[in-house]
Parts: C-alpha cells; structure tokens; sequence
C-alpha cells in the first residue's frame, strides 16, 4: 500500500565502516613511476585549465570547494598501494590493453588514472575516499549534498 504523502526536506547522518585489504606494497618514495608521478603534477601546475578542482570544473562551479589548501592528485581508478593485488584478467576486461605488468605500474602514475581534486573532494568528509559512490555520484548534480 503507498501513500501519496511527500516525505519533508531532512538530513540523515549516514556511517559507513569497512575494512579494505592492502596487499604487501613498496613505499611510495621507493616507487619508480613515483617520479612520473611529480613530474605529472610539476606539468599540470604549469597548466590554470588542468589546475583546477575536477569536481569544481565539472559543476562549472567552485563554491563547494576547499580553494584555502592546495590542490591534491587522486588515483581516478587504481591506487598505488592496491597495485600488487590486481587481477590482471579482471583489469584487462576493464582497461582493455593496460594490463600488461610491465606497464601498469607507469600506468597508475600516468595522467590515464590521475586527477585533481581540492582536499574537500579529495579526503575531506565530501570527498572521493569518504563519500560513497551513489552519494558522491549524486553530489555533481545535488548542490551542496553532503555536508
């Protein structure tokens, strides 16, 4: 049975707690791509259009924006620390032709699999690491939907 009663405008708080499993990795400074990595960023720093919150960019607004902390490089796809644990056939359905593993890990560090977002939409509470999918799927369409 449904009532046809509009449901009033609320905030729900929302927890999500779960356990990711890391596999065995280098340190990042031990990294050989980690210098495509810097490299990557020194270019796109020279850059004002690639410089600039992805988030912000895409909305064609940057109100939501943390602008006061400098802008941080995200793993679009595949984080560096998950690299060791790939299921290259899995991968190879996904990404077809970057499954080779002599090559991923130049990859992961490549503009292919990087992006730049401010702290906010990074790691911050409203951010690709924080929200989840739907919620920050959502968030590009929804102004100001995680707060």
């Amino acid at each position: 049975m449904s009532d046809d009663k509009a449901v009033a405008a609320h905030v729900q708080k929302f927890t999500h707690s779960y356990l990711v499993v890391y596999p065995e990795h280098s340190a990042r400074e031990d990294d050989p791509h980690y210098i495509d990595f810097h490299h990557l960023q020194r270019e796109w720093k020279k850059d004002p259009e690639k410089w600039r919150c992805a988030y912000g960019v895409e909305k064609g607004d940057f109100t939501e924006c943390d602008l006061a902390h400098p802008l941080e490089i995200h793993h679009a796809h595949v984080e560096f620390a998950l690299l060791n644990s790939i299921d290259l056939a899995l991968f190879e359905k996904r990404y077809p032709g970057i499954s080779d593993p002599d090559h991923l890990g130049a990859w992961v560090e490549s503009a292919a699999n990087c992006i730049v977002y401010c702290a906010r939409h990074h790691r911050g509470h409203a951010g690709v690491h924080s929200a989840s999918a739907a919620d920050w799927e959502a968030s590009f369409v929804i102004r100001n939907l995680i707060q």
